[in-house]
């Protein structure tokens, strides 16, 4: 009902009757199968420690029967990790899945998921044999209904439970080893606000506040843009899932140079409440939105994890941030001087790395010489604390949609340097990383499993472009022509209507001073000069009017 009542209110807001009477029946007719899959979340699939569930389509575990994959032993690289983190078997996320399951579908072909009944990423169709590149555009450069759209998926994704997956409120060992599952249903959007905190949470190592918090499974190493790059695609998966629309792509916000937050307007992002400057402006949708995993303090005193439970309003006010920390947004120079960086990491492997283009974009390090800061945020580290707000805390960064459009520019730069240095795999670090950041690490939390070094990758094998990389004939195409064309095509019933009310005017308009004008004047026989007969006349028999009457 919530899920129905905010929809209902968003679109009466912005967007067209027809496009959400869409989005409710895809809610209504959906059937619910209740990050963790929701059938792998039972005390029989815990205590054997298997996730291989059945594909529906032929009734076979991991969809065997149809050749789509079969339940396999995971099997864990034992490669070194590196200092950062001195403790063993205390937490969860080490050895990723092993704690939780030590068997999952491995899918083969252009298969993919946790029971190999979806299509790899660049693949769709029923058999997954369609490929097919998707464009992710500049927010700023979308259509008045692209952006619409955009708004609405994602508002419509905060507001509708997850089918298929659920989040662990409670570590395994609280789970008394699986016999006493600790799991909630959460919405498609805070699914992906609860990995991001869920991957970089501090380390539970037993008793109020006794945590470990240099450890961070997706940040801060080589994993940071792999991981993301995963996260993006994911969350892009499931919105098309949701909506139906396998043409959805998430935009970019392409900062570059800004002065202010050029997506902070109730069109986009939200604007700033005028009188509550920390929230967001009433006319947008977001204002209405909880955040969720926003207090790790309390987690960490109380020993628990988060539970997906509501905390409050979204909290941003871009611009009155520390200054100390950062004094502007990243120049073009400063991307440059990333793009130029050859390593992908250096030294210590880590947020101390000089010269790391990993490290640099992070935000760790100086766009103008490369050398690692301390008290400073760069690159992408400053966009966050810009908005000095949800987005500026790690954990719950994700609960601010501008997390999205800024890590999916964040992701094409990355996407540049690959193309630019066009490094081999083992550029990636095999071993000696921070825990969760070597090559073959699975990523936290994701379940099917993805491994890090296989999207050290160019965007192209995964089937995704950005515009503003295409050649100029298609940036072209993409970023102006294709709005207008889609503006054109919303707007030409009323093109045509306009024309045809045009013309029945000016038909009327027409016959009225035909009617007027083309009264036959009477004929004076006898002229004032004499004039026996007109020059031009008619045949009065064929009562027809003269050439003079006509004109």
């Amino acid at each position: 009902a919530r899920s129905v009542l905010n929809s209902s209110a968003f679109c009466t807001k912005l967007v067209m009757r027809p496009l959400c009477l869409s989005l409710f029946l895809i809610q209504f007719v959906r059937l619910s199968r209740q990050q963790f899959p929701r059938s792998c979340t039972t005390p029989e699939a815990l205590q054997s420690k298997q996730c291989c569930p059945v594909w529906p389509g032929d009734g076979s575990v991991c969809g065997a029967r149809s050749g789509r994959g079969f339940c396999q032993d995971v099997v864990v690289s034992d490669l070194p990790n590196g200092p950062q983190y001195p403790h063993s078997d205390v937490d969860d996320r080490e050895r990723w899945p092993l704690v939780f399951y030590n068997r999952t579908c491995k899918c083969a072909g252009n298969f993919m998921g946790y029971n190999c009944a979806e299509c790899k990423f660049g693949y769709f169709g029923v058999n997954c044999a369609e490929s097919r590149e998707s464009v992710r555009k500049n927010i700023l450069h979308l259509s008045g209904s692209d952006r619409q759209r955009f708004i609405s998926y994602i508002n419509l994704a905060k507001n509708t439970i997850s089918p298929d997956y659920m989040i662990a409120t409670g570590t395994y060992k609280q789970m008394n080893n699986g016999t006493n599952p600790m799991f909630a249903e959460v919405s498609v959007y805070d699914l992906f606000v609860w990995m991001h905190y869920y991957v970089s949470r501090d380390a539970l190592l037993g008793g109020p506040n006794n945590v470990w918090e240099d450890v961070d499974f997706a940040h801060e190493a080589a994993a940071f843009l792999p991981w993301h790059r995963v996260f993006l695609l994911l969350w892009e998966h499931e919105i098309r899932k949701l909506s139906g629309d396998f043409n959805f792509t998430i935009p970019y916000w392409d900062w570059r140079d800004a002065r202010s937050c050029q997506v902070c307007t109730d069109e986009l992002m939200g604007a700033r409440n005028p009188l509550e400057p920390n929230r967001i402006s009433p006319a947008s949708i977001f204002s209405s939105w909880k955040v969720i995993c926003t207090r790790p303090q309390d987690y960490n005193a109380r020993e628990v994890l988060c539970s997906g439970e509501p905390e409050g309003p979204l909290l941003r006010n871009p611009g009155n941030h520390d200054q100390s920390r950062m004094s502007q947004l990243p120049t073009s120079a400063d991307v440059e001087f990333v793009l130029g960086l050859r390593d992908y990491e250096t030294d210590s492997l880590d947020r101390r790395s000089n010269m790391s283009f990993r490290n640099t974009l992070e935000g760790f390090a100086s766009p103008q010489t490369g050398i690692a800061v301390t008290g400073q945020s760069t690159m992408h580290n400053a966009l966050h604390i810009y908005m000095n707000g949800t987005m500026s805390s790690v954990q719950g960064s994700a609960n601010d949609p501008i997390f999205l459009i800024h890590h999916a520019f964040i992701d094409s730069i990355f996407e540049q340097w690959l193309r630019k240095h066009q490094p081999a795999r083992t550029h990636y670090p095999a071993s000696n990383a921070p825990i969760g950041h070597n090559d073959g690490y699975y990523m936290v939390p994701f379940i099917p499993l993805y491994q890090n070094g296989d999207y050290f990758l160019t965007t192209k094998a995964l089937g995704y472009e950005y515009s503003y990389l295409l050649n100029p004939s298609q940036w072209f195409l993409q970023e102006f022509l294709t709005p207008y064309l889609d503006q054109a095509q919303q707007i030409w019933p009323w093109l045509l209507g306009a024309g045809v009310l045009g013309a029945l005017i000016a038909a009327v308009i027409g016959v009225t001073l035909a009617k007027t004008c083309g009264l036959k004047p009477k004929r004076n026989k006898h002229s004032g000069h004499g004039e026996r007969q007109p020059l031009l006349s008619s045949s009065e028999e064929e009562a027809s009017t003269s050439y003079q009457t006509t004109l």
